[in-house]
């Protein structure tokens, strides 16, 4: 089985063909990160209002945790400076934005105009994006290619929305993203995964939450 992980789904799993080749795994299907799915919203997230929603709130998960201890063991040094993975915000000044956007793409969009979610995953991660500029207009995907384009190094996650604010002659001088998340989201859910073990899941518990349709079996 292809077990993938990431850091922290942001509330829900993502299916493995959203964020690499379009061939469906069996057993890695996407869930809610929780005991039980939430009654208390839209749960079918591709929907732009309905992933908005999810990113501005902080619905009950496994992986919306802050507890300092739990994550220092399992996240190296580095990683343990960031403690707002599960709800997040980027501002990027217009320049700042169209500089990164520019020379990601090695392309002249002109003045960034918007960021437009163009088709959201199970997850409410994007999978493709438009980006419009005064110069050019361009959709971008998959989830890897929108959080490397958005970002020096990558962004927390794709799943976010932007906010444009200070609009001067059509033209946004500030974008704030408002994300859920950190990394892909695909598979085992890391930081989920630690809290259900603190909480005394079993490891199979913990297994067969997040891989709902494998099979465990002894290979020694």
């Amino acid at each position: 089985m292809d077990a993938r992980y990431s850091k922290c789904c942001g509330g829900k799993t993502e299916l493995f063909e959203n964020v690499w080749e379009p061939f469906p795994h069996g057993a890695i299907i996407s869930i809610f990160d929780y005991k039980f799915a939430p009654d208390e919203y839209d749960r079918d997230l591709k929907k732009e209002k309905c992933a908005v929603r999810w990113i501005d709130d902080q619905p009950n998960s496994f992986c919306n945790t802050n507890d300092e201890a739990l994550l220092s063991n399992i996240l190296i040094d580095f990683d343990t400076k960031t403690n707002n993975f599960y709800r997040w915000q980027i501002e990027y000044s217009q320049q700042e934005l169209q500089n990164l956007i520019n020379n990601n793409l090695n392309l002249n969009f002109g003045w960034i105009l918007d960021l437009l979610p163009v088709e959201r995953g199970e997850s409410g991660r994007l999978i493709k994006l438009k980006i419009i500029g005064t110069n050019k207009t361009f959709t971008i995907g998959k989830e890897l290619e929108i959080r490397r384009v958005l970002s020096k190094t990558h962004l927390y996650s794709s799943a976010f929305y932007a906010e444009k604010k200070n609009i001067e002659n059509g033209v946004p001088q500030k974008f704030i993203l408002h994300g859920a998340g950190w990394g892909h989201g695909v598979g085992l859910c890391q930081i989920g995964a630690a809290v259900m073990a603190k909480q005394k899941y079993r490891f199979d518990e913990i297994l067969l939450h997040y891989f709902p349709k494998a099979i465990i079996h002894k290979a020694y």
